[in-house]
């Protein structure tokens, strides 16, 4: 994987690729509903600004992150559902103005910690490589319902890397949030890298496999799209029993989509 400054470019550039498809909405256009059930393209923007205020507290004061989210586990939904809607009504060039003076602070904030610093989040605690990592996974999968509320097809680029890392990282987390038992068996995973090439992990002798497009695979942990609608395939108990649970946020477990055409829940 790329070093935290190379990880911190590819955060900007994600950044940037959601940035250009919203820069010209007006209110009309951030009302428009998202795939996000209840969700309009203003509620993502503002998730992600509310998302980089929590990032930022946790970041620069720890100790305060910890006492502002204690017991916030039993609202967490009713937490992140109140952040989206900060941004609904609010003037276009006062939610994206927060919303991009945030991510750029995130940025340096994630520069300037300790690279072995462990900082608290929602889920485990992650060094600043990892937070990166967790805040361009963030920023493309909303980008990704942004683009589908636009009708814009984006292309995939090799910053997916970073998504499908965090996707295969997160698998026994998925396992846990649920209450099930994390498997000991490791997995395989071979995605086709935008392209060309191959991306990998997990050992090659492993008896359980995953394969199939990475951009398929990252739409998959980020529960941007059900299975039955990708192209991934496993092989094996443990990757059969992954796959339909996967995923690479934090928080409790995600509902996912219905396949298109039907109505789905939300992913967060």
């Amino acid at each position: 994987m790329a070093d935290l400054g190379g990880l911190l470019g590819d955060l900007r550039a994600e950044s940037a690729e959601l940035d250009a498809l919203v820069a010209g909405l007006d209110a009309g256009g951030l009302a428009a509903p998202t795939p996000a059930e209840g969700w309009t393209i203003a509620h993502q923007l503002s998730h992600l600004a509310w998302t980089d205020r929590w990032s930022l507290l946790a970041l620069r004061d720890p100790a305060g992150f910890g006492e502002r989210t204690a017991g916030m586990a039993d609202r967490a939904a009713a937490a992140v559902e109140e952040g989206a809607a900060e941004g609904v009504g609010e003037p276009p060039a006062s939610l994206l103005g927060r919303w991009r003076a945030g991510r750029e602070e995130v940025r340096e904030a994630l520069r300037a910690a300790p690279p072995d610093e462990r900082v608290p989040w929602f889920g485990p605690p992650m060094k600043p490589a990892s937070m990166a990592t967790a805040r361009l996974m963030e920023t493309w999968a909303h980008g990704q319902d942004v683009a589908d509320a636009l009708g814009a097809v984006r292309t995939p680029t090799l910053r997916l890397r970073h998504v499908a890392h965090l996707g295969v990282r997160t698998m026994g987390f998925a396992f846990a949030v649920r209450g099930r038992e994390v498997p000991s068996a490791p997995v395989r995973v071979e995605l086709a890298a935008p392209g060309g090439g191959t991306w990998s992990w997990g050992p090659e002798e492993a008896a359980d496999r995953v394969s199939g497009p990475a951009l398929d695979f990252c739409l998959l942990v980020t529960q941007r799209r059900h299975a039955d609608d990708l192209s991934v395939s496993a092989v094996g108990p443990v990757a059969s029993a992954w796959l339909p649970i996967a995923q690479a946020f934090a928080g409790p477990p995600g509902p996912g989509r219905a396949p298109q055409g039907r109505s789905g829940l939300p992913a967060r």
